[in-house]
């Protein structure tokens, strides 16, 4: 016989879960560890979460993993059931760490980074202020070194900060108008040959005028340019009773008389001086310049119309200085052209008197060829202050204006309804035909009426010019 059945014992509790071991607050960051190539990407399927499985995260970082919390232990979520991926291929995207973010904000301000990091990067900006600073001095940074202007100074930049200083703080004794571009060339030529160096002084320079229809030429340096320029102002300094430059012991001893002719006189300086030049005639040259400037301040309203002789003629003072600016801008010109510097024209009402003057002398400057047989003879008589025939001269740009140039009697007027041919220039290239630079077949930009007129007063303009 069977035993009789007992009754049925209760069935078996669960064995107790453990409680969930406490995650460490401060995980090193997935992107710090090495054996990961790619900082973004992390493994899909479960163990993504690091919360399941040996293999997970944690695990490999040597940490105890939390346990299930569930009551009763099912099967595996399938794969697709776990947290979506995000990004590329369907892998998630994790956030970097700010030591990272840091590292990447140089490559950021050079837009050397991915887009993906770029995003992160200018995330992260929107919440880290510091970073956000840094980033800010970054991207000053590249643009300093990306700029393509010339870190070099400009070279005018001394001359306009001179004319801005002389224009807001004007003199004691004021300089006479008729002086002022004396004035306004000597200190820019001195601006010019403060920073020289003895190469710079004993540079080449070429002096060129116009002499017998045709240019000549006479080779020295930066240094007897300047010496010429003083030798040639003596003439101005001895007609106010100044010490002229050329009265030295060495001729009165050998009672040879001063020349007076400025080519004779910078024939005598070059002899008697150490030659070549050396950089010390600047200072000679310059406390002349300012005695001048000076003694014409002092000297009041008549000493405008003083003669100073030039040898073959004679000008008033006020024409003497305005030709003396007019010779120190030309050769202050070939100077720079000499050490390759840049050298502007006068300024618009400086270059206006100088034209001025030029188309004065022009009158006078024809009279002479023809009585040398070099220009065409003048067609009639005119008393002085009657009308003649004329040609018109306008120069164009600044400084410009128009001038009725007499053909028949440097005292004749011109006027425009007696006007036979016309010739348009620009204002420099003007001064430059004057000064013997630019041959009169050159000059002429426009002509128009009596070729033989037109002729005359081109090769009138070029004579003009000397040494």
């Amino acid at each position: 016989m069977e035993p009789e059945p007992g009754p049925t014992p209760p069935p078996a509790r669960p064995a107790p879960v453990p409680p969930a071991a406490p995650v460490p607050p401060d995980l090193p960051d997935p992107h710090d560890l090495p054996d990961r190539h790619d900082p973004y990407d992390l493994p899909d399927g479960p163990d993504a979460s690091g919360l399941s499985g040996g293999s997970g995260l944690l695990s490999g970082l040597g940490l105890p993993e939390p346990a299930v919390t569930s009551a009763s232990p099912g099967p595996p979520a399938p794969s697709s059931a776990a947290t979506p991926a995000s990004g590329r291929g369907g892998k998630r995207r994790k956030g970097l760490s700010h030591k990272v973010l840091k590292s990447l904000l140089g490559a950021w301000a050079l837009s050397a980074c991915s887009a993906e990091e770029t995003d992160l990067v200018e995330e992260h900006l929107t919440e880290c202020a510091p970073c956000a600073e840094e980033a800010l001095r970054l991207r000053d940074a590249v643009g300093l070194l990306q700029d393509d202007r010339s870190l070099d100074l400009d070279p005018m930049l001394r001359n306009r900060v001179l004319e801005t200083c002389l224009g807001r703080r004007p003199a004691r004794i004021p300089v006479p108008g008729w002086a002022a571009s004396y004035d306004a060339e000597t200190a820019r030529l001195d601006a010019l040959l403060r920073d020289f160096g003895d190469e710079e002084w004993r540079a080449p320079v070429t002096l060129k005028w116009f002499q017998d229809d045709r240019t000549a030429s006479r080779g020295t340096t930066v240094a007897g340019v300047i010496g010429h320029l003083m030798a040639v102002d003596g003439l101005v300094a001895a007609a106010l009773g100044l010490d002229d430059p050329l009265a030295a012991p060495l001729g009165e001893s050998l009672g040879e008389p001063v020349p007076a002719g400025p080519a004779d006189r910078t024939a005598r300086f070059w002899r008697d001086s150490v030659f070549p030049p050396t950089r010390t005639v600047r200072g000679p040259w310059r406390e002349q310049s300012h005695t001048l400037i000076r003694t014409v301040s002092f000297a009041g309203r008549g000493a405008a119309e003083l003669s100073v002789s030039y040898g073959d003629f004679a000008l008033p003072l006020c024409d003497a200085l305005l030709d003396r600016a007019f010779e120190c801008w030309v050769h202050g010109a070939d100077i720079a052209e000499a050490v390759d510097y840049p050298y502007d024209p006068p300024s618009g009402p400086h270059l206006h008197r100088m034209v001025d003057l030029a188309a004065r002398l022009l009158p006078a400057a024809l009279a002479a060829r023809r009585r040398g047989g070099l220009a065409s003879p003048a067609r009639g008589l005119v008393m002085p202050g009657a009308p003649g025939r004329s040609l018109h001269l306008e120069v164009e740009g600044p400084g410009g204006g128009d001038w009725y140039i007499p053909l028949d009697s440097p005292a004749a007027v011109g006027c425009p309804e007696r006007s036979v041919a016309q010739i348009a220039l620009d204002g420099v290239e003007f001064c430059q035909l004057v000064a013997g630079h630019v041959s009169p077949e050159e000059a002429a930009a426009g002509q128009d009426g009596d070729r033989e007129a037109i002729r005359d007063v081109l090769l009138a303009a070029a004579a003009m010019s000397r040494i």
